[in-house]
């Protein structure tokens, strides 16, 4: 399952973020390090599900259908606050970036308002500066990653290496820290290091490589917490103007806490990633539930026209790290599995993968015994080396089953 890490200093909102992306209960508090050790739930993914165009009533098994629209799980970490000298070791840090290193993609939650003074602590509205709080953490994940970098250096310098050989011997060097050998390559070519020996690197080159190595190898957008409090909207234009090569997302996970707390309760229709959602019983509500949802609705869903929250996890998934949604069947004419269940499963991928990847991503005795795929929708064998797309349906033919 995709992991997304939810970073920041305390303080910012990161344990309320996770809170509204997993329905979860984490304690939330204004004294610092309230998360002590990482939280871990499960948020959901939303993208527009097959059984609308192929006029299906499905019946999701590892997922959900709502309205036409599925919602596919990924595991969220919500995770220490880090201060300035974490990669050292300072508050929780060394444990902070121990879990980094297990999240394929991260997101940084800053408080937009300006709440927070640079230790994390909380101080007037529109006193504290966002746009060095996004620099602080970068710094310190750079610093972090450099560490495994230049104790990796440390080692292939005492090895023989051929020209050309340094980004697989540093991919099984950095594995430890989810690195993989496509993000040391890319990281190497952008450092301009890709034929420069370890044995030249300066602690200059050590840097870049490092500051390149965390961005391939943890893609990362900005959240603009608590959108709805003052300075938030002046705040929220600089941090898009300042990291304009980045995905900035408003949000206010306090607002999207409430509307799913209000829908747990049977109190509103609310669908997570919709921009509106609908009263069921004005009798039932009390005035302060009355005034918390209007407050939303004027707050936020009008100024926003959602809560961001959603769209964050939606933005991670299918944009930073480029997932495609799958459907795997076994009836390529019903679309169904064996238990007569209608696209049964929907599966995040990745763009380059093949069925045989897939296949292995199901069971790895269904890859061991897969003799081809067929495109469910118009019944052709598809060839090897054919790349998985979004809203593929496919069925995996086995030995077993030609038989």
């Amino acid at each position: 399952m995709i992991r997304i890490g939810i970073i920041g200093k305390t303080n910012t909102g990161k344990t309320t973020f996770f809170n509204a992306a997993t329905s979860s209960t984490a304690e939330v508090s204004t004294y610092p390090f309230t998360t002590k050790k990482p939280n871990i739930g499960t948020g959901q993914v939303q993208t527009l599900c097959v059984c609308r165009e192929l006029g299906l009533k499905d019946k999701p098994r590892n997922s959900t259908c709502v309205d036409g629209w599925r919602f596919i799980p990924v595991e969220v970490l919500d995770l220490p606050g880090l201060i300035n000298g974490a990669w050292k070791g300072k508050g929780l840090g060394t444990q902070f970036l121990n879990v980094v290193a297990q999240a394929d993609a991260l997101l940084h939650v800053v408080d937009a308002s300006g709440s927070i003074d640079p230790d994390g602590k909380i101080a007037h509205a529109g006193m504290g500066n966002p746009i060095l709080d996004v620099y602080d953490i970068e710094e310190e994940l750079v610093l972090w990653f450099k560490v495994s970098v230049d104790r990796s250096l440390q080692r292939l310098r005492k090895r023989p290496l051929k020209t050309g050989a340094y980004d697989k011997a540093f991919a099984k060097e950095l594995a430890g820290i989810g690195v993989k050998l496509e993000h040391v390559t890319a990281a190497l070519e952008a450092s301009n290091l890709s034929t420069k020996h370890p044995k030249e690197w300066k602690d200059e080159d050590s840097r870049k490589f490092s500051e390149n190595i965390r961005a391939v190898s943890k893609p990362t957008l900005i959240i603009a917490n608590k959108m709805d409090l003052a300075y938030s909207e002046k705040n929220f234009e600089k941090l898009r103007e300042e990291f304009n090569s980045q995905l900035v997302i408003p949000a206010s996970s306090e607002a999207e806490l409430a509307l799913k707390r209000a829908q747990e309760k049977g109190l509103i229709q609310y669908v997570p990633g919709e921009e509106t959602f609908k009263v069921l019983d004005e009798s039932r509500i009390s005035k302060d539930q009355a005034w918390a949802l209007a407050y939303v609705q004027q707050k936020v869903m009008t100024k926003l026209m959602r809560t961001g929250v959603e769209f964050a996890l939606n933005s991670a998934v299918f944009k930073l790290l480029g997932m495609n949604a799958v459907y795997p069947v076994e009836d390529p004419k019903s679309f169904t599995d064996k238990r007569g269940n209608v696209l049964p499963d929907a599966f995040l991928v990745p763009r380059e993968y093949t069925p045989k990847d897939l296949a292995k991503e199901i069971h790895s005795e269904l890859a061991e015994k897969m003799l081809y795929a067929i495109d469910t929708r118009d019944g052709l064998r598809l060839p090897n080396d054919y790349l998985l797309r979004d809203r593929d349906v496919i069925s995996i033919v086995t030995a077993a089953r030609k038989k």
